[in-house]
């Protein structure tokens, strides 16, 4: 994805079984629990020097407008220099802490592996900073603020955000008679299906909506929070014990045979790459799609005869007072365990992810959704009209996301990978089906703890 006007997806669910395999094996982890972090000055130091590493994922256009940021910081702080390392997966990152490699700061694009950086000590718990500090964490969502911390520690904060809505072709909506995009997930379906067309051998033509479980962005944690669906409680998986899942699952099933999973599999395998100018949504085959704030800057560039809206996604029936929230994730940063230079590295990350213009530049260069209030409500904002809806979801009280765990997205991939099975017709009874998927995530959980 080089030499492109548009911003990376911070997280794929194509990236979960690695993000999981990382979580689950510790490879390196471990290595960094040992010993516990220098004492820290009772008050920031008036001048700061030296250089700080910074590792990150970003590249090309995208990680120059994080170098046009850095440049701004270094205005502020003439004495440090940034040393910046681009294209740094957390695979690379979690390696390179466990060595005492030079990493002072590091920026990841998987939430889920904050709840290894966090118990293992790879990032410092920055707690003692903020509160020295007195940096606002009431700035940020309650979302924002447990994918960046776990079992007490603040090991992490948010750098930008990114939120999932439903996107809908305006001109296929009011050619079936449409005005409005659905608000509930059976309005999703009766639409869906009025909107599908089919092809004079039966395949289809122009599909409402694609119900299929991994097909482009539809994963558990989205259709989850459209039912506040419940990971954990007390520790333990409690997708089998939370109704929403099956109630979920069986909604799905039930849109999926009404289209049929053979022609839904046929045509989901011939659709474009979900970044090529051939998405299915910007060729028109997809009336309506799950999508994160990303694909709007992707229109504009890649598809702008499109003409569309944005909602929220819709919500499980008998749940309408969750409607207008949605899932998010994002870009997560920290202090390495083996920063040599924590009072720079820190002072890089406060302004990375809590200076109001260093949050807005980021915003509008990504096209990413803001993580602080002040950002959010910015004027220096410049983003597309269709933007607005991903930053009123921003600021739903019904904004969710995964919990952290220390097995990474191993939970998510139990789901997933169980949840394909079902809607092929494969999956058996339901309730067993999701017993397992409970046991198999606890005992991943137990192995985790050791001994």
């Amino acid at each position: 994805m080089k030499n492109r006007e548009v911003p990376m997806k911070r997280h794929t669910t194509r990236r979960l079984g690695a993000v999981a395999a990382i979580a689950v094996a510790g490879i390196v982890l471990a290595g960094c629990s040992g010993g516990s972090d220098a004492a820290i000055a009772t008050k920031a130091p008036d001048h700061l020097s030296g250089t700080v590493t910074l590792w990150e994922f970003f590249s090309d256009r995208e990680a120059g407008v994080v170098q046009s940021v850095i440049d701004d910081f270094h205005k502020k702080y003439p004495g440090v220099k940034v040393d910046v390392r681009t294209g740094q997966e957390d695979d690379k990152i979690i390696k390179a802490i466990a060595a005492g490699n030079d990493l002072d700061v590091a920026i990841s694009g998987a939430v889920d592996n904050v709840g290894a950086f966090c118990s293992s000590g790879a990032l410092r718990d920055l707690t003692p900073y903020i509160q020295r500090d007195g940096v606002q964490l009431s700035q940020l969502s309650d979302v924002a603020r447990s994918y960046t911390s776990f079992d007490g520690k603040q090991c992490a904060l948010p750098m930008l955000a990114d939120v999932q809505g439903l996107y809908y072709n305006t001109d296929l909506l009011q050619a079936a008679g449409y005005s409005a995009p659905p608000k509930t997930l059976s309005e999703l379906e009766a639409m869906a299906v009025k909107l599908t067309t089919y092809n004079a051998d039966g395949s289809i033509k122009t599909l409402g909506f694609n119900p299929l479980m991994g097909a482009y962005e539809n994963a558990p944690t989205v259709f989850g929070a459209a039912a506040g669906a419940d990971w954990m409680k007390d520790g333990k998986s409690a997708i089998a014990s939370s109704p929403g899942w099956k109630e979920l699952m069986t909604w799905q099933k039930s849109f999926i045979d009404k289209i049929g999973y053979d022609k839904l599999k046929a045509f989901t395998a011939g659709l474009g790459d979900e970044f090529s100018a051939g998405q299915a949504f910007q060729t028109g085959q997809l009336a309506m799609n799950l999508d994160g704030e990303w694909r709007v800057a992707f229109l504009a560039d890649q598809a702008p005869d499109v003409t569309y809206g944005v909602a929220p996604f819709p919500v499980l029936d008998g749940h309408e007072d969750l409607y207008g929230g949605g899932y998010s994730s994002g870009t997560i940063a920290g202090v390495s365990k083996a920063s040599k230079n924590p009072e720079a590295a820190w002072a890089l990350l406060r302004y990375l992810t809590f200076d109001t213009d260093a949050v807005v530049k980021l915003a509008n260069g990504l096209k990413n959704v803001p993580t602080t209030k002040d950002a959010l409500a910015s004027s220096k904002l410049d983003l597309p009209a269709q933007f607005g809806t991903f930053l009123d979801i921003a600021k739903s009280p019904h904004l969710t996301s995964i919990p952290a765990t220390v097995i990474g997205s191993a939970n998510q991939v139990a789901l997933s990978g169980y949840w394909t099975k079902f809607q092929s017709g494969g999956g058996g009874d339901l309730d067993a089906g999701l017993k397992k998927v409970d046991k198999d995530i606890d005992d991943q959980l137990a192995l985790s703890e050791g001994p």
